[in-house]
């Protein structure tokens, strides 16, 4: 499951406030996150987000510097949200990519089929044998 949002800027402030957000909407999937992984630019070594993350009881993991493998996955979901929603097609203006974000990473928690998820889904990990994912299709 992927949580993403669009920042105007990388200041501490505006990260932890993102933080915030991606706790609440992985908490209401019934996800539990015990480990955050960023790289280490400076907003993530400041006072709010070390902060933050004392309180939510996290474990904070830094990737080593120039060695984009420690952290593939996200790498590989960077590259899949280029690939599929940023430069899929030319959008007018920023705003309209922008508009069309939160469609794409329903579609690709919902209903794009993974090759490491044997052509599901990745919410079918986070509900396997619900209802909700043949309901919602």
């Amino acid at each position: 499951m992927a949580y993403t949002e669009l920042l105007p800027d990388e200041r501490g402030s505006t990260v932890s406030a993102f933080l915030w957000r991606a706790l609440a909407w992985y908490r209401r999937q019934g996800i539990r996150v015990r480990r955050v992984m960023t790289d280490n630019a400076f907003a993530y070594l400041g006072h709010s987000f070390t902060a933050l993350c004392a309180v939510r009881g996290l474990r904070h993991l830094r990737t080593r510097p120039y060695t984009p493998r420690t952290n593939g996955k996200a790498e590989r979901f960077i590259q899949t949200l280029l690939r599929e929603w940023a430069y899929v097609r030319p959008y007018g203006s920023s705003r309209a990519r922008h508009a069309v974000m939160p469609r794409w990473l329903h579609y690709y928690n919902w209903h794009r089929h993974h090759a490491s998820l044997h052509g599901r889904p990745p919410i079918s990990r986070v509900l396997a044998g619900d209802n909700r994912v043949r309901l919602h299709n």
